[in-house]
Parts: C-alpha cells; sequence; structure tokens
C-alpha cells in the first residue's frame, strides 16, 4: 500500500466521510417507505450524528479507559457508549419527526457499541500485557 493510500485510510475526514455516508444511508433506507422527504432528512440527521460519534469516540474510549482499572477499564467504555449513542440517537430523532427512530438507530448503535467493545478490550488486553 502506498504511503497516500496509507494516510487517507487512517485519516479523521475518511473515517467520519465513511461513517456520514453509510450511516446515512442507512437511515434513508430504514425509512424508505414514508413519503419524501421523510427518508432524506432521517439521513442526513443520521450521518451527521454518526459522523460526530466517530470523530469522538475513539478519544473518549482511550479517556475512560485510562482513569480505570481491572474489568472497570474494559466494560465501562461500551457500556457509557451504548448509553450516549442510544441516548442522542433516540432524542435527535424523536426530536426531528423520524418515522422509524428504532429501525433508524439499530445499526449505528450496534457498530458503535462494537467498535467501543473491541477496542476497548484492545486497549485492556495491551494493558495487561504491559503489567
Amino acid at each position: 500500500m502506498s504511503g497516500v493510500q496509507e494516510r487517507i485510510l487512517r485519516s479523521s475526514v475518511t473515517h467520519v466521510a465513511v461513517a456520514f455516508l453509510a450511516m446515512g444511508c442507512w437511515a434513508a433506507f430504514a425509512n424508505r417507505a414514508h413519503a419524501m422527504p421523510a427518508p432524506l432528512y432521517a439521513g442526513v440527521i443520521q450521518g451527521a450524528i454518526s459522523a460526530c460519534i466517530t470523530l469522538v469516540l475513539k478519544r473518549a474510549i482511550e479517556l475512560i479507559a485510562d482513569r480505570l482499572q481491572g474489568l472497570a477499564a474494559l466494560l465501562a467504555p461500551p457500556v457509557a457508549a451504548f448509553i450516549v449513542s442510544a441516548s442522542l440517537l433516540t432524542a435527535i430523532h424523536m426530536a426531528s419527526g423520524t418515522p422509524e427512530v428504532a429501525a433508524t438507530i439499530a445499526i449505528p448503535l450496534c457498530v458503535s457499541t462494537g467498535y467501543a467493545a473491541i477496542y476497548s478490550f484492545a486497549l485492556w488486553r495491551a494493558r495487561g500485557l504491559k503489567s
């Protein structure tokens, strides 16, 4: 892989853009049975929320894990990611009138929580190997 390709793949802008497009498209799909512009609005709103979550999530996991020890350092980051993501996604979609809130947030919530669990495990394991 070339240096340019590697920089693009590691870029926060790339990650944010992919999150916006992937989760925005999912939200539009989840709301496809409703008249336009509801699916479009749901997609843009979900894309923006996912982009923001993607931008903040990695650093938040690191901050939480650094402040805790043992099993709490492993479990607290994904639990916090789930609670914060579920709360934000639900509140924003309900306030904006998204027709299919549960379907809209299901995939983004699973992705953010899964990422938090995997990254938290990697940090926890690395810390354990250093001890």
